[in-house]
């Protein structure tokens, strides 16, 4: 393994990188459209209509718990080992489906599934921060808007291989191994020495990480409802054709990938002027989502709602970025992943329980809206009272 601080990253690591943070959502999409093959193939399970849907969620849900232990170990054993072990477990994980005859072990190895891709997001994440200052922005951004346009690739990929069996899509798994290859030659840990010596390398700033953090929890359960209820959103409104409302859900995955491509550009306006736009325009499309039963105008709010959370991850991520240093960054990395998946998890249990008191699924999609425009506003006083620096006033090292 190669630790040699005076190498440059460039092009390639780039690629890796990228590949490397779409393995998370080639796991949780992937086999979306072979789930009913599933379901009929243990048919005889008793219930089988609730096991199936966990064959899909619990990696987000492993993620969720598992990050924030994967960024310690990041830190205290080098990025690009867990990168490559979290790239061979996924492998052997994520093709186990192809020979196991259960679905309880297959969910078992989606759990494991969950664990290494914990790793992997972790891992890639931090080297992005660790190999680029003033590009990690733009880089970012490119990150999440790969895994948007990979989300869309997968799903279509799923639905082709589907038609060999409920069991071909799961050979695609293998691909991480293909990925180790160049990723041991063209990859390294960056050496601790490279970085200043500073009192808080000590220890995780977690005081400066909550509210990020925190403000990442809710910002998953933004950024993904429309991904999960788009499609019965659509359904509810007369859209039967199964084609159409995958074109639909790809136009929000687009919009999604615009709006993360951008980041790059909007970043030197800083967070606190990003971030409650990026909530109060999110919630402005849930809002429009839920008072139309026009496809069109649905469509309209997805895109608005879409292309403000494609902005916002990385606006997170890079909140986050800015509170630690090298020694930390795995850790505050693992953290912020944790939060994010959680909120994926809870994203649609949330809105099912709101939609409870508001009489259906829009009605929660709305009031969704309304709390993500009433954070928006909270984050617009909070900074506002703050006064924090302006991007361009953030430290250089803050940016290794």
């Amino acid at each position: 393994m190669n630790t040699d601080a005076s190498r440059t990253a460039g092009l390639p690591q780039l690629i890796l990188l990228l590949a490397a943070s779409s393995m998370p959502v080639l796991g949780a999409v992937l086999i979306a459209p072979v789930l009913p093959l599933i379901a009929q193939h243990f048919a005889s399970v008793p219930g089988i209509e609730v096991l199936v849907p966990i064959v899909l969620t619990i990696p987000a849900l492993v993620i969720g718990l598992t990050a924030p232990f994967a960024g310690q170990i990041v830190d205290r054993l080098g990025r690009l080992r867990v990168l490559q072990v979290g790239m061979v477990g996924y492998a052997v994980a994520g093709t186990a489906p192809l020979w196991l005859d259960s679905i309880g072990s297959i969910i078992a190895s989606r759990a494991f599934v969950g664990v290494f891709e914990a790793g992997i997001t972790t891992a890639a994440t931090t080297l992005i921060g660790d190999y680029w200052k003033a590009k990690r922005d733009r880089y970012i951004g490119l990150q999440a808007t790969t895994a948007s346009l990979g989300g869309v690739a997968f799903i279509a990929l799923g639905g082709a291989l589907g038609a060999g069996g409920w069991r071909a899509p799961f050979w695609v798994y293998a691909i991480a191994l293909v990925l180790v290859v160049p990723m041991a030659w063209l990859l390294w840990s960056p050496q601790r020495s490279s970085e200043p010596a500073d009192p808080r390398s000590h220890g995780v700033p977690w005081r400066a990480l909550a509210t990020p953090c925190g403000v990442t929890l809710f910002g998953g359960v933004v950024f993904y409802i429309l991904i999960v209820q788009l499609p019965t959103v659509l359904t509810s409104i007369g859209i039967t054709s199964t084609a159409t409302t995958g074109l639909l859900t790809g136009v929000l995955a687009i919009a999604i990938a615009i709006g993360a491509a951008l980041y790059g550009r909007f970043a030197k306006l800083g967070r606190r002027v990003l971030l409650p736009i990026e909530f109060a325009t999110s919630g402005l499309g849930l809002v429009i989502v839920f008072a139309t039963s026009s496809v069109t105008v649905v469509m309209i709010g997805a895109v608005i709602t879409g292309f403000a959370s494609g902005l916002l991850f990385p606006t997170l991520i890079s909140w986050v970025l800015d509170n630690v240093e090298f020694p930390q960054r795995g850790r505050g990395t693992g953290l912020w992943t944790g939060t994010a998946f959680v909120g994926q998890f809870l994203s649609p249990l949330v809105v099912a329980g709101l939609a409870v008191f508001t009489g259906g699924l829009q009605g929660g999609i709305g009031a969704l809206g309304v709390l993500s425009v009433i954070v928006g506003a909270a984050l617009f006083l909070t900074f506002r009272k703050q006064n924090p620096a302006p991007a361009s006033a953030v430290p250089a090292r803050a940016y290794r």
